[in-house]
């Protein structure tokens, strides 16, 4: 069973949001997009070994996207599959063309051919995530419960070279497509020991999300990012309020609920909640009683209080 699904991570969803609405002279404009090629192939990447291990689900727990503290310290593990007997960690990397393994000097280089770049050793990234999940499991009094590891290469067409031990990497590094059979493979080794479901749920009660200040790191402040309802065909900013829907001044489309990604994209970027005010300054509308009914229409709930609209954390914006 699947017990927790993987989503676009937030960094992600912010760096989609910000993007269209900075100007291409912006200082960090080729750096910020430079990142959100990477995470979204990284995302692509994890989404394509979730099909495999979904061949396990009705044979084991599985927990996507995990982000977890112990001992003051954050670790995120792509993905978690948990049976009777143990637990698997999956750490997922889409590399591309070629990729070196050297074991002895403990490097991961990348090659397309033209150039060569050295990444984080996935074993070695592995293994300490390893010892931080069993650090968490011996603080929630599950100490017995044996880990294992791999690394799973997305790309089928990936080629993979090793300087060194052959037997570290085949025992460990794998493309995704063989990572069912290496799992039951170790499990059909071991005995019960515990729930899979009850150990997938005390992870998942500890389960965050993972997040960062990715504007800061980039410098992009409240200023520059352009208000606007974006057309969701063109991707042109400023869209107009005519009578029931939002027309494109670049384009001609027109959308009933434009408004939707717009009011998203501010509570992404600007601020958890939003107000009547600055829903009508981003949008760029002028009514009152317009700007209330887009944000009730947005699934949002009124805080009276404050006089401002927030995002229920269960809820979706719609």
């Amino acid at each position: 069973m699947n017990i927790r699904t993987r989503q676009v991570p937030l960094p992600l969803q912010k760096l989609q949001a910000v993007i269209p609405r900075l100007q291409p002279g912006f200082q960090n404009y080729a750096a910020l997009c430079y990142e959100e090629r990477n995470r979204l192939r990284g995302f692509e990447g994890e989404k394509e070994i979730d099909y495999y291990l979904n061949l396990l689900a009705n044979r084991c727990t599985i927990l996507q996207d995990v982000y977890l503290k112990v001992n003051g310290k954050s670790f995120q593990l792509d993905s978690v599959l948990a049976t009777r007997r143990a637990c698997y960690l999956i750490e997922s990397k889409n590399y591309s063309k070629r990729v070196l393994l050297d074991t002895v000097l403990k490097q991961c280089i990348l090659s397309n051919g033209k150039v060569e770049t050295g990444v984080n050793y996935p074993i070695t990234q592995a293994e300490n995530h390893k010892i931080q999940f069993e650090n968490f499991l011996a603080k929630h009094n599950l100490p017995d419960v044996p880990v294992y590891f791999f690394v799973a290469l997305s790309d089928p067409g990936t080629i993979i070279e090793v300087k060194g031990d052959d037997q570290e990497i085949v025992n460990k590094v794998t493309h995704g497509e063989q990572l069912p059979k290496m799992i039951l493979d170790i499990d059909s080794k071991l005995e019960d020991r515990f729930q899979d479901y009850k150990l997938g749920k005390t992870i998942l009660r500890e389960c965050g999300e993972f997040d960062f200040d990715i504007l800061n790191k980039y410098g992009v402040k409240t200023t520059d990012i352009m208000p606007g309802v974006q057309c969701p065909k063109c991707g042109h900013i400023g869209m107009a309020r005519t009578y029931a829907y939002w027309e494109c001044q670049s384009c001609k489309c027109r959308s009933k609920n434009a408004h939707v990604k717009a009011v998203s994209d501010y509570l992404l970027l600007i601020n958890p909640y939003i107000t009547n005010k600055e829903c009508r300054r981003f949008l760029r509308i002028t009514s009152k009683s317009l700007a209330t009914r887009i944000l009730k229409e947005c699934n949002l709930i009124y805080q009276k209080q404050h006089k401002r609209w927030y995002q229920h954390p269960s809820h979706t914006i719609t």
